[in-house]
């Protein structure tokens, strides 16, 4: 009995006095730096470089009194490549500044401005039809039935407008699903939905720049500027005269969507999202991380631009203009809607 007790006492002092070193020795380490240790390569750090301060390093002021200190936690908050032995030349940049700076440019500038765009664009819509509800027809439909778009022209248009849907409705979810989203859905269920959302978002994009190119080639022609142009521009589309002015096959209106919004916009888009898949096709791209930033910059721009204008694009296409939708629903558009809205094309198909 004695002898565990003087077991169990020998114990307790062994572990007290080992308590009373460990805490002496961080006090210790806390007052006084450590000197350097070896480093693995063989190279020591200088002792010149190590800092009286410890905590001079947190907050800067160490880099400050001494610029050209080869430290290597300077070297490593830089985003010149360092030297490594791997093939991933990406790894000899530890810590890249400018990635903050794209973090910056994507959460704040792209996401707040982008967001107001976007809601001015759909509450400015809605107030339209509130208030002024879609463009009638000055005369009633006369039955008269003038075709105006073949079933391959249709089916091009068709496949581009919900690929773009699509893509929009993905991409806004990638963009802004995480302040709404998320909250409701849980993190696991989000990062599920989202990662869907990413490879719809991923595998549409080559549909929908395929069927850009087409529409551009089908309908080029038809979008030169010409006669009537002017007189639109100048009374802004009948919205100051009270009477629609005569235009051609499209519009100014559509003229400018069509080489803007769909086609420059378009292929912005394409071309950047090309890039963030790794798919640009006919020339070598260094899918760096520096060039992944300024494609995703230059795409969620583009998107949100031609996003806003699509909006009024659907709009005027469908609940915003009486008789405007039968065109690309059937092919056929009744005669008074081609007099009052397209005069001149509307003359030139009479003769």
């Amino acid at each position: 009995m004695k002898r565990s007790f003087s077991k169990v006492l020998r114990t307790l002092v062994v572990a007290a006095g080992l308590s009373l070193t460990m805490a002496s020795g961080i006090s210790f380490a806390e007052r006084a730096p450590m000197l350097p240790l070896p480093s693995a390569s063989g190279v020591d750090i200088p002792p010149s470089s190590v800092p009286a301060n410890p905590n001079a390093l947190a907050n800067g002021t160490q880099a400050q009194s001494q610029p050209a200190n080869p430290s290597i936690f300077t070297a490593a908050n830089s985003d010149p490549y360092n030297f490594v032995s791997i093939p991933d030349k990406e790894a000899s940049v530890l810590i890249q500044r400018s990635g903050q700076q794209w973090r910056l440019i994507r959460n704040g500038v792209i996401t707040v401005y982008g967001g107001w765009l976007l809601a001015i664009g759909f509450f400015g819509i809605a107030a339209l039809f509130i208030i002024k509800g879609p463009i009638k027809l000055h005369a009633p439909m006369s039955g008269q039935k003038i075709k105006r778009f073949n079933g391959f022209e249709r089916f091009t248009h068709w496949v581009m407008a919900f690929s773009f849907i699509a893509l929009a409705f993905t991409g806004l979810l990638i963009l802004y699903g995480k302040y709404f989203a998320m909250p409701l859905m849980g993190g696991i269920a989000y990062g599920s939905f989202l990662m869907v959302c990413k490879n719809i978002h991923n595998y549409t994009g080559p549909l929908f720049t395929l069927s850009v190119v087409i529409f551009f080639l089908l309908f080029a022609s038809r979008n030169i500027p010409g006669q009537g142009d002017l007189t639109w521009i100048k009374s802004f589309g009948g919205m100051f005269g009270g009477k629609h002015p005569p235009a051609g096959f499209f519009n100014f209106g559509e003229k400018i969507w069509f080489w803007f919004g769909m086609t420059f916009l378009g292929l912005v888009i394409s071309s950047s999202g090309f890039v963030l898949d790794m798919i640009v096709p006919f020339m070598e791209v260094q899918y760096i991380r520096g060039t992944m930033q300024v494609a995703n910059i230059i795409h969620s721009s583009a998107s949100i631009l031609m996003t806003t204008m699509a909006m009024g694009h659907i709009y005027i296409g469908s609940i915003g203009m009486q008789g405007s939708l039968d065109g690309m629903k059937t092919g056929y558009v009744d005669a008074t809607w081609a007099k009052e809205h397209h005069e001149l094309w509307y003359n030139k198909v009479n003769k």
